[in-house]
């Protein structure tokens, strides 16, 4: 039927006189479509404040689990010499002092100088090596007898070593060399190299110079002890030190101390959160411009009374003191942490950190509680999981409801627009036969008047 257009050149009517019938019957479908629009506005902001109440847990979390209290932090006064990596499992704080003599190196050495690295031939033979493991020889060929040849050949023997080709522009006219090092540093790891045997090459390969390895020489409290690897995993318990260059007659300091800062942040994030989701409610019962130069008026969720449930809830759960833990602190304003005017939760980080100094199984005690039922942390989880909570909690009660709403306005809407469909079809058929039969009148008026003249 919607192919039915009428042209009113019969009747009058305007051509479009369903179109404008149809506008008109549509407006209830809008007024359900605005509604819709209301409810799935409300929809979202209620997950927005469920995903910050929710937030508020993660961020006690990451303050009460294992490592909550356990964060510390390594320094050093020169991390160019000596930097650190510390297992805050079982770092000591304390302070430290070391003084990197020479640092660890591995055994090498270096030919002499050849003009390419991949023409000249240097023979074919082998070259052979002393290892830890025993003597090392690796072949070379007709196939792999240039230097980079040969830097394949030891790298893929599996013999302990790597080879290189270097470009030493100091001589000009022979700046290739071939360097083979060992593995790994440390007097145990000695490498000797002998005589290569190479015969037939263009021309004569030899090390020039060689590199014995070494250990790491390094003074705790005066002491001078020798060291296998830059890396010293026992000299401070808990911190893996990395010797980075050599500094000798110049002590670097070194502390473990207890990482307040990460400790603090921890508690600002717990304060972050909950203020996220108060500023959230607060703004929904503030007056906000109306559209279109309207009135102000309330938030979507302005007024409404889970709003206030759930801002009542957390705020007693925050002030209440907290019993059965075995702590001294029992509020945590005693710990820096207060409301302001505006009903947001400041932290004072200062009085934080000196509470926390003073008594860190205290403040600890007072977060964790037994890790079930009691502790802060455990007060304010409950909370929130009784406002989250899917079954029952209020904030998922508000999210069923507002989408069992969307879903009857859509039905509503559906059903609308299919009674739409059939009246628009009707109308047009109307018109349609009307059309005709003007058109019909007119045909007939216009045959009498025609009979009319002739007989006059």
């Amino acid at each position: 039927m919607a192919g039915i257009r009428i042209t009113g050149m019969a009747s009058g009517l305007p051509p479009n006189i369903v179109e404008q019938l149809m506008e008109a019957e549509r407006i209830p479908v809008k007024q359900m479509e605005t509604k819709k629009t209301e409810k799935d506005e409300k929809l979202k902001l209620v997950k927005d404040l469920e995903s910050k109440v929710l937030d508020i847990n993660k961020n006690l979390s990451d303050l009460t689990n294992v490592r909550g209290f356990a964060d510390k932090k390594f320094t050093s006064s020169d991390t160019s010499v000596v930097d650190g990596q510390l297992d805050p499992n079982n770092a000591v704080p304390g302070e430290y002092s070391v003084e990197v003599v020479s640092l660890a190196e591995k055994p090498a050495a270096i030919s002499n100088g050849f003009p390419d690295k991949n023409e000249t031939q240097i023979g074919t033979g082998y070259i052979k090596f002393e290892t830890p493991e025993g003597t090392k020889e690796v072949y070379i060929t007709g196939k792999n007898s240039t230097l980079e040849g040969a830097a394949n050949q030891i790298n893929n023997a599996d013999v302990g070593l790597k080879a290189q080709v270097l470009e030493d522009r100091k001589d000009k006219e022979n700046p290739f060399k071939l360097l083979v090092s060992g593995m790994a540093t440390g007097d145990d790891h000695q490498v000797t190299f002998p005589k290569i045997y190479l015969l037939d090459g263009d021309q004569d390969m030899y090390f020039d110079q060689s590199r014995a390895s070494k250990n790491a020489k390094v003074k705790v409290d005066g002491f001078e002890i020798e060291l296998p690897e830059n890396k010293a995993k026992d000299l401070i318990p808990g911190v893996v030190l990395d010797l980075k260059s050599a500094a000798p007659g110049k002590t670097i300091h070194m502390t473990v101390k207890e990482n307040l800062e990460a400790i603090g942040g921890k508690v600002k994030g717990f304060v972050d959160a909950y203020n996220a989701a108060l500023g959230f409610i607060q703004k929904q019962h503030q007056l906000q411009g109306g559209e279109k130069g309207g009135n102000p008026k309330l938030g979507p969720l302005g007024g409404d009374g889970l709003l206030r449930t759930i801002e009542s809830s957390l705020r007693s759960a925050i002030l209440n003191p907290v019993q059965g833990v075995e702590s001294p602190i029992r509020q945590i304003n005693e710990m820096g942490i207060t409301f302001n005017r505006n009903g947001m939760l400041e932290l004072n980080q200062d009085k934080f950190n000196k509470v926390l100094n003073s008594n860190p199984v205290g403040v600890a005690a007072f977060f964790r509680g037994d890790g079930f039922k009691t502790g802060f942390a455990n007060v304010i989880k409950q909370t929130v999981q009784s406002l989250t909570n899917g079954e029952y909690g209020g904030l998922a009660n508000r999210k069923r409801g507002l989408e069992s709403q969307i879903k009857q306005i859509d039905q509503r809407i559906d059903n609308k627009e299919r009674q739409l469909e059939k009246k628009e079809d009707g109308l047009r058929q109307k018109f349609a036969n009307l059309e005709t039969k003007m058109s019909e009148m007119q045909a007939q008026q216009a045959k009498f008047a025609a009979m009319a003249r002739q007989g006059g």
